[in-house]
């Protein structure tokens, strides 16, 4: 067996010191079902090539120091159960596209630079738990969608630019234990 017949499932590089920005070469990692990168000083933007990962299971890039936009290609990451993406430099919207991460249970990408409206499409992640978007620069109303987040029990979306009144439809949130406005 030569090295590149190995299928690499896992690449765990926790708090190692790593510099430098993320390269494009991700994407060729298509087995990979755990990427954890956090804390390091990892900069520069998430390649588009992330979205080549669609076995992904599970993503800790938290406490870096990334940059630039969310890429619109997170959105084909169907398999992900767990997003970390908090404590970096992120900015620009939330896209609409990661309404599609159907097995997403914990999205955490609170502590960042993130602006915008929170999408409508969020109230598609049926099985999140977690929802940690607080401490953005996020603005607009809070979709009522989120209400259709049955399995919630965190709900943090405080520290944002947010107006407007709470939709009654969060009443429906019957599991939520956490609820930080």
């Amino acid at each position: 067996v030569t090295i590149a017949n190995l299928q690499v499932t896992r690449l765990e590089l926790r708090v190692n010191n790593l510099t430098g920005a993320l390269p494009a070469s991700i994407g060729d990692l298509t087995g990979l079902l755990t990427l954890d990168l956090g804390g390091n000083s990892l900069t520069g933007a998430i390649p588009a090539e992330f979205g080549n990962l669609t076995a992904l299971h599970y993503c800790y890039m938290e406490n870096n120091a990334l940059s630039g936009s969310l890429p619109v290609e997170m959105g084909t990451l169907t398999n992900v159960r767990f997003l970390n993406l908090s404590y970096n430099n992120l900015t620009g919207s939330i896209p609409v596209e990661m309404g599609n991460m159907a097995q997403l249970q914990y999205l955490f990408l609170h502590r960042n630079q993130l602006s915008g409206s929170l999408p409508a499409q969020l109230g598609n992640l049926s099985n999140l738990v977690q929802l940690f978007l607080n401490n953005n620069n996020l603005s607009g109303g809070i979709p009522p969608q989120l209400g259709n987040l049955s399995n919630l029990v965190n709900l943090f979306i405080s520290f944002n630019g947010l107006s407007g009144s709470i939709p009654g439809e969060l009443g429906n949130l019957t599991n939520l234990k956490n609820l930080y406005l």
